[in-house]
């Protein structure tokens, strides 16, 4: 057994610090590290519900689809304000699949056919609880049945935008796409294209 085998973490208080939007809490916790130190940690911790995105790729084409919305996150980081990201959204109390063939289609107007599940994996485990289910699906022009654009009553404001996936490549290069769960699932595509047909 590696010596991290015997370190051991135990929650000794909790606190919400926010509970709106998402909940915010902070946390104490007595680690006891690799060495046999004990130390009282101090975490915020945002609870985040597990949530599903998916690549939408046109093999005729060589096209994804992804989308354009405002995410106030980047632009307090100093980043463009609207982010170009793939399709995404919370499970809402769904399984991961309807909930992305209900995301796909709100956000986009491309109605999924058959959907690949790839992984799911935490985007930011250091503060975040979220969850992130990755997806993808081949789709073809026939397959946009609807404008998409987001849900009005949420507020949503989104672009559609289909582009090659060699640009999508040289987009993250030139730093015009900044999004994790984007990069992550454009990288697997470019990885993997012999197997979406």
């Amino acid at each position: 057994m590696s010596e991290f085998g015997k370190a051991k973490a135990e929650i000794v208080n909790e606190k919400t610090l926010a509970d709106q939007w998402t909940r915010l809490s902070s946390y104490d916790v007595d680690y006891t590290d690799s060495r046999g130190e004990k130390h009282r940690l101090k975490r915020e911790i945002y609870h985040r519900t597990p949530a599903a995105c998916i690549l939408l790729y046109d093999p005729a084409r060589e096209t994804v689809v992804l989308v354009r919305q405002y995410r106030l996150p980047s632009q307090l980081a100093g980043l463009p304000a609207w982010m170009i990201e793939v399709p995404a959204g919370l499970l809402d109390g769904d399984e991961p699949e309807a909930a992305i063939r209900r995301e796909a289609m709100e956000e986009t107007g491309f109605r999924v056919r058959d959907v690949r599940f790839l992984f799911k994996a935490m985007t930011s485990p250091g503060a975040v609880t979220e969850i992130i289910h990755f997806f993808a699906a081949v789709i073809d022009t026939s397959d946009r049945v609807a404008d998409g654009g987001g849900l009005a009553e949420e507020h949503e404001d989104i672009e559609v935008m289909e582009i090659r996936l060699s640009n999508a490549m040289a987009m993250i290069e030139a730093g015009d796409i900044h999004d994790a769960k984007t990069v992550i699932l454009l990288q697997w595509a470019a990885l993997n294209r012999a197997s979406l047909k």
